[in-house]
C-alpha cells in the first residue's frame, strides 16, 4: 500500500518544483488536482509526463474539476456542485470528458470529481438525468480504458450506492474520502465501507469533525485529532482486499500543510503496518 499526497496542477507554472518537493521527501505517488481546463493541453501532458518520469513520480489518479461555481456549504452548494444542477451540467460533462481525456495522456486510469448533492429521492426528476449525465461521462471514459470515481460527502453510501446501480456501467468507483462521510454528516467512513466498499479504488486520507450547524460543513482537522476511527478503516479495508493507494489531503496551505501531511505518513504507515503484516 503506497502512501501519497495531493499535488495541485492549476498552470505548469512551479509545477516541477511540487514534484521535487514530493521527491525530496520520500513519496512516489500523488493525486494530480487540477480545476483549470485551460491547462489540459497535448503540449501539457507531454512535458508533465517527462516531470513524473524524471522524479520517480506516479499519479494514482487524476482529481477533475469543472468550471462555473463551486460553494462548499450546505445551502449554495446544492446550486453548484457537481453534475447535479441542471444549468452547469452539459459543461460539466464536457469537462470532465476532457479532463479525462489529459489523464489518459498521462497515463492514468482513475478519474475523480465531486458528483454533487445527489437527490436521494429515487423518484425525483433530477436523479434520473443526473444518472443519465453521469453515463454519458462513464461510457467515455470507458473508451479510454478508464475509471469515474464520486469522491464521498455530498450523499448518503446508499443514495451512491443507488446511483451506480441505476448509471449501470461497469467503470464507475469510489474515491473514499475519510473525512468528507463526516463533514457534511452522512454518514461514518467505517461503516459506510459495509455499503459500498467493494467499489473503493482510491483513498484520501483526511480527518474532520462533524457539523455544528445546518449551513456549514464541519471542520476538517489534522489526522488523528477528528472523528475518523483509522484502526477501524484499515481493519475493514483489509477485510475487504483493499491494498492500493492512500492520498493524504490537508486542506490548508503554507509550511503547516507539509509538515502536517509528514506527520500523517508516519500516522497513517503505523497503523496500516499494524493491520497489513
Amino acid at each position: 500500500m503506497k502512501i501519497g499526497t495531493c499535488v495541485n496542477f492549476f498552470s505548469m507554472d512551479g509545477i516541477a518544483e511540487k514534484l521535487a518537493i514530493l521527491k525530496e521527501n520520500g513519496f512516489d505517488s500523488c493525486q494530480l488536482v487540477s480545476w483549470n481546463p485551460a491547462v489540459w493541453t497535448d503540449e501539457n501532458a507531454v512535458i508533465l509526463k517527462k516531470l513524473l518520469t524524471q522524479y520517480g513520480i506516479t499519479v494514482s489518479a487524476f482529481w477533475c474539476g469543472y468550471e462555473g461555481p463551486i460553494v462548499w456549504d450546505f445551502y449554495d452548494g446544492q446550486q453548484t456542485l457537481g453534475l447535479v444542477p441542471v444549468e452547469y451540467r452539459q459543461m460539466r460533462i464536457q469537462n470532465l470528458c476532457a479532463g479525462a481525456d489529459f489523464a489518459h495522456k498521462l497515463g492514468v486510469s482513475d478519474v475523480v470529481s465531486h458528483m454533487g448533492f445527489i437527490p436521494e429521492n429515487p423518484y425525483d426528476p433530477n436523479f434520473n438525468s443526473f444518472c443519465i449525465a453521469i453515463r454519458t461521462v462513464a461510457q467515455h471514459l470507458k473508451k479510454n480504458g478508464q475509471f469515474l470515481l464520486f469522491e464521498t460527502g455530498q450523499e448518503t453510501p446508499v443514495t451512491l450506492l443507488r446511483t451506480f446501480e441505476v448509471v449501470g456501467t461497469d467503470n464507475l468507483g469510489i474515491n473514499l474520502d475519510t473525512a468528507n462521510l463526516i463533514l457534511y454528516g452522512k454518514a461514518n467512513p467505517v461503516d459506510a465501507l459495509d455499503v459500498f466498499g467493494k467499489y473503493v479504488r482510491n483513498l484520501h486520507a483526511k480527518d474532520g469533525r462533524y457539523p455544528t450547524n445546518g449551513h456549514d460543513l464541519g471542520e476538517e482537522t489534522r489526522i488523528g485529532e477528528g472523528k475518523v476511527d483509522f484502526k477501524a478503516l484499515f481493519v475493514r479495508l483489509h477485510e475487504l482486499g483493499y491494498d492500493s493507494y492512500v492520498t493524504i489531503e490537508r486542506e490548508i496551505s503554507g509550511k503547516q500543510q507539509l509538515i502536517d501531511v509528514l506527520g500523517s505518513r508516519e500516522y497513517l504507515q503505523n497503523i496500516i503496518n499494524e493491520v497489513y503484516n
